[in-house]
């Protein structure tokens, strides 16, 4: 491919538009679109919305525009016509899959370049983030129903489309069987030379002993869909049973106030602690290495977050909610123990049993590695691009038969 084969990212998320012309971009995808620019064979075009409001949970970097090692356009979805795309000399298209955008696929088949899905969120996965935000039951069905019509769309965008990425299995056991090229992943930013070693396990289980305390985090959102708000509910059970334990608690968000006062009236602040966010790859990754057990996940949907891979990655294996997402991550590693969806008193329970087992975490500990050793971030977006470039050259090869 050719430097003037040109693809075209069309993300979900927005970017925001600072009144002296720079852009703040989220750090995150920022590391994905480099990684774009350094395999990918031709040039990269980002298209993004702009962004009215600011988020505070994400960290984000600010650059002029000119500064960018990619082109950018800010371009509401709508705008994205198959003459705009021809205009920017697009190749092919890799666009996250929303309700903006379901248009894509189409408006690629009139331009007859190549179009690419990224899907994240099953239905299910959307009804359970809508349960766990909206408290209204007529608010609810509605949104649910929006939620059903939508899903019928999506499912033509993406049968129409040249191929599907699915981070994580909901999507994958969803759209792999309507899309002739469909690829499954597992999202995560961690690199080959962050992931722990085998010799850092077994540093953390020297002279492990059951009455020491088990040591137990949480990093993300403190937010409802997170289900940082059933955490508390955890230590709660875990000081009534008598387990020593320590539980670290890494991030921001909604509910960090109500958080701190629940800490004090429980009296767990002996055991509990907020950390705040941590720099992740200076300061989480590193603690979490050398001073985790295990990793404590009431996320009440199957959302396919980063953190199951990252947290495996440091050789620290997860007990958490059988949502979809994760039932699948088990699925595929082995390594993990699920729950009953919403019940902390068991999650606090499979805690206490683990406590008097050690050698079974560290046994799971090495099965989650190695899982996350075959997905490491430079793995996985090699895999990514390398399936763009067949979808992008079978496109080319069955147009040029056709014309022959």
């Amino acid at each position: 491919m050719s430097k003037q084969f040109n693809l075209a990212v069309i993300p979900n998320l927005k970017v925001e538009l600072l009144p002296d012309g720079r852009v703040a971009i989220e750090q995150k995808f920022l590391e994905g679109i480099l990684k774009y620019d350094g395999l990918w064979s031709g040039s990269v075009t980002v298209l993004m919305e702009k962004n009215p409001d600011r988020d505070k949970n994400f960290h984000k970097k600010i650059f002029k525009r000119d500064e960018l090692p990619f082109k950018l356009e800010i371009i509401s979805s709508k705008e994205i016509t198959p003459q705009k795309l021809l205009e920017n000399k697009i190749s092919v298209v890799l666009a996250s899959a929303d309700y903006r955008k379901n248009h894509l696929s189409q408006v690629c088949h009139s331009a007859n370049l190549p179009c690419i899905y990224i899907t994240e969120y099953s239905l299910q996965t959307r009804k359970q983030i809508i349960a766990a935000n909206t408290n209204n039951p007529l608010l609810r069905l509605r949104r649910n129903l929006w939620e059903e019509n939508q899903e019928r769309k999506q499912r033509k965008a993406i049968a129409l489309a040249e191929g599907v990425q699915c981070n994580g299995t909901p999507t994958y056991e969803a759209y792999r069987t309507i899309n002739r090229n469909p690829l499954l992943y597992f999202d995560g930013r961690v690199t080959e030379a962050m992931l722990a070693t085998k010799e850092e396990i077994e540093k953390r289980f020297l002279n492990c002993k059951e009455d020491r305390p088990l040591r137990l985090l949480f990093s993300g959102r403190l937010i409802k869909m997170k289900g940082a708000d059933r955490l508390l509910d955890v230590a709660r059970e875990l000081k009534h049973s008598g387990i020593q334990f320590e539980m670290f608690i890494c991030g921001d968000g909604d509910l960090r106030e109500k958080m701190q006062r629940e800490i004090v009236a429980a009296r767990l602040k002996d055991r509990v602690k907020m950390m705040g966010v941590l720099d992740f790859k200076t300061e989480l990754i590193p603690f979490a290495k050398a001073n985790v057990d295990l990793f404590v996940c009431c996320h009440p949907q199957g959302d396919p977050s980063c953190t199951y891979l990252e947290t495996m990655s440091c050789g620290v294996p997860i007990v958490g909610y059988a949502n979809e997402a994760f039932e699948g991550v088990v699925k595929y590693s082995q390594a993990g123990w699920l729950i009953p969806m919403d019940r902390p008193k068991l999650i606090a329970q499979q805690l206490a049993a683990l406590s008097q087992n050690r050698h079974s975490i560290k046994a799971m500990s090495l099965k989650a590695l190695e899982f996350a050793r075959q997905h490491t971030f430079e793995k996985t977006w090699e895999a990514r691009i390398s399936h763009l470039k067949r979808v992008a050259m079978r496109k080319m090869a069955l147009e040029s038969s056709m014309l022959h």
